[in-house]
């Protein structure tokens, strides 16, 4: 396919996506069949049944994908009337495109096309969770960091804050820290938080809040009240999460969260020397 014929498929496809009101990227099917090469909807009507069922087979909800709407159209008389469309997801698009016709050109293009929009979502949404997971991490550290000062003042030893975390550790899990690192396979000098999932960072960090505000608010000045205190808290987010269908201590480890930051800083370092770099982290 020529270069110039490509740069004007991009440009027409791209010139027919639109977004929701949430920002969810979309296309009419009607629009679609013209992408596509379709004269007649009722041969791309039959493209869209297979692309319906390859969703389901794939474990998709159809209803998120392929959303049936009405419009109005011109008639040549100048009057209007209402006629049946679909919205379309980028994937939705993508299934459609693997189950239209090769030998057309548009097919060949969109099979392409919509593949690498659709890896191109995937990598943001996956950036996304690791920036968040980064960002966690580094939160809970603050508040520690908070609750060893707490632990200073109010105790005059920082010593009782690597007793008193483990307490919490073994509150929130229901296993020592060091239990917790051996099923997790942790460095023996790791943290047991950088290889902590998400969730679990929040509800440390949650946790070691509560306990830093009582500790605060009651003036408690002795390492077994504050300890009570951290174990209390850990115990209560521990019972929390199962009530929502959630062991701390089955879930599996993240990737080590410092590799995870480094290759967050790198691809952004990347992003800024090379726009489309996003594009090319798609495609590997």
């Amino acid at each position: 396919m020529k270069k110039e014929m490509v740069q004007n498929l991009t440009s027409t496809f791209e010139a027919h996506a639109q977004q929701t009101e949430g920002g969810v990227e979309f296309w009419l099917a009607r629009d679609l069949q013209h992408l596509l090469g379709y004269g007649e909807w009722r041969n791309f009507s039959s493209v869209i049944s297979k692309a319906k069922t390859a969703c389901e087979v794939s474990g998709y909800d159809v209803s998120d994908h392929f959303v049936d709407v009405n419009k109005m159209v011109d008639l040549g008389s100048g009057s209007q009337r209402e006629i049946d469309d679909i919205m379309l997801t980028r994937y939705a698009c993508y299934l459609i495109a693997q189950n239209g016709d090769p030998r057309k050109q548009e097919i060949a293009f969109a099979q392409t096309y919509f593949a690498i929009q659709t890896r191109r979502a995937e990598v943001i949404e996956q950036r996304l969770l690791e920036a968040e997971r980064v960002s966690a991490r580094k939160k809970l550290t603050e508040t520690e960091k908070e609750l060893s000062g707490v632990i200073f003042e109010q105790i005059g030893n920082l010593d009782s804050f690597a007793l008193i975390r483990s307490k919490g550790d073994s509150a929130l899990f229901g296993k020592s820290t060091q239990a917790m690192k051996a099923s997790w396979n942790v460095p023996d000098k790791r943290p047991l938080a950088d290889f902590a999932p998400t969730i679990i960072l929040k509800a440390k960090d949650f946790a070691t809040e509560i306990t830093i505000f009582n500790a605060r608010e009651h003036g408690m000045s002795t390492e077994s009240e504050i300890s009570k205190e951290h174990i209390t808290n850990n115990k209560a987010v521990r019972n929390t999460l199962i009530d929502r269908g959630i062991q701390p201590e089955k879930l599996s480890p993240a990737e080590d969260v410092k590799k995870v930051d480094r290759r967050l800083a790198s691809e952004a370092k990347k992003s800024l020397k090379n726009p489309d770099g996003l594009n090319e982290a798609s495609e590997e």
